[in-house]
């Protein structure tokens, strides 16, 4: 599996991601720099953390048209594992291949800290390793992680099992629902605010993350022999 990770001027978790496919998974691993317009040749994309563009306007509002974002949707639409985290995630909202918004925490503080989540669908390709209501270790680190969206829009997400991980205990952040991460309707594209890349080995406090790294490989291989023995 080869796999790009995206690099925006003021990404700060592209090396986090790096290595956890790198050196967790054993994979083929690129950064790809903003301002590149192809994604050929590359199995999955990451959009990592950070501050992209000094999270000027609002949170991913810029990256959004990104010279790479068009070639994200592509991938995206072809049914290619896309995974954005924190800021990544705020970049998926805003390029609408996930629904609803960010807003400030609800205590108008950035957080950085380790908080439970809690699986609430792990018949994704993302969660695969993962078991239905599990609840693990990932940190924060965010001052907009405040999830929100309609009413309508919440009523979807929870119908169609959309809803991937939500915060167990405490809400730090006052997210709808206690939503941390929700998935597009084809399944291949998940939006999170925790951070898996930054729970991939013991050494880190929690290797929770791994898992999650672990079942896009997996879902990969399986969808590769199958198309090569079809």
């Amino acid at each position: 599996m080869k796999t790009a990770v995206i690099v925006f001027p003021g990404s700060n978790c592209d090396q986090d991601m790096y290595y956890a496919i790198k050196d967790g998974l054993g994979e083929e691993v690129d950064y790809v720099w903003h301002a590149e317009t192809s994604l050929d040749g590359y199995d999955a994309i990451m959009i990592p953390g950070g501050f992209s563009y000094g999270d000027y306007l609002r949170s991913g509002a810029i990256a959004r048209f990104a010279g790479i974002m068009p070639a994200v949707i592509e991938a995206a639409n072809q049914g290619k594992p896309v995974l954005g985290v924190c800021n990544g995630f705020q970049i998926l909202l805003e390029a609408g291949l996930l629904p609803g918004a960010m807003l400030k925490n609800k205590h108008l503080k950035f957080i950085c800290d380790m908080v439970n989540l809690k699986v609430e669908n792990n018949q994704t390709q993302f969660t695969k390793l993962y078991d239905k209501n599990e609840i693990i270790g990932i940190p924060i680190a965010h001052g907009e992680g405040n999830y929100f969206c309609d009413d309508a829009t919440l009523k979807e997400l929870q119908d169609n099992n959309r809803i991937v991980f939500t915060y167990s205990g405490e809400n730090p952040n006052g997210s709808r629902a206690d939503i941390a991460g929700i998935i597009n309707p084809a399944g291949n594209v998940l939006g999170m605010m925790p951070h898996p890349e930054r729970a991939a080995d013991a050494l880190l406090g929690s290797a929770d993350g791994l898992r999650l790294f672990q079942s896009i490989l997996n879902h990969w291989r399986e969808s590769t022999h199958a198309a090569y023995t079809s």
